[in-house]
């Protein structure tokens, strides 16, 4: 049963830290480079799809985790709980911080002409959304090391 649920800790983890880190490499930098009329309509494109489903992914991972601490002990139960915290990170920060922003970006009717007191939320989005990436790069090496531990 742990072997079957530590394929589905790494699967989440490593679907969440990838999604993240695309989206920091190649995602950000490309609305960085948009004029902030563009900027908004691919923000609206591009979050449609991520919203409904990377809450699923993250907290079903959390779950998993959780439930692979309460199975194992010693040091595996000990990553597993690092790992929890960590992807509760993930959704913290998601929740409180990228998304306010992007129902921000989203409420804006006209694109082509943004009132003039519109700050440009990138820098702080870009901000956010990397120290979330930084916590599913950690979540998944404390998962896949506690994955490791179980097996060996």
């Amino acid at each position: 049963m742990t072997g079957l649920l530590g394929i589905a800790a790494l699967l989440g983890g490593g679907i969440t830290a990838g999604v993240l880190f695309a989206v920091a490499l190649s995602v950000v930098p490309a609305l960085f480079a948009m004029d902030t009329g563009t900027y908004v309509h691919a923000h609206r494109l591009l979050g449609r799809n991520w919203d409904p489903t990377m809450p699923v992914i993250v907290l079903s991972s959390v779950l998993v985790n959780g439930v692979l601490a309460v199975l194992t002990d010693g040091t595996a139960r000990v990553l597993f709980a690092v790992s929890v915290v960590l992807l509760l990170g993930v959704s913290g920060v998601s929740h409180l911080c990228n998304v306010p922003i992007n129902r921000r970006v989203k409420a804006v009717t006209d694109p082509g002409s943004l009132p003039a007191d519109w700050e440009d939320p990138r820098p702080l989005w870009r901000r956010w959304h990397l120290l979330r990436t930084a916590l599913a790069v950690a979540a998944l090496l404390v998962t896949a090391s506690a994955v490791t531990v179980t097996t060996v």
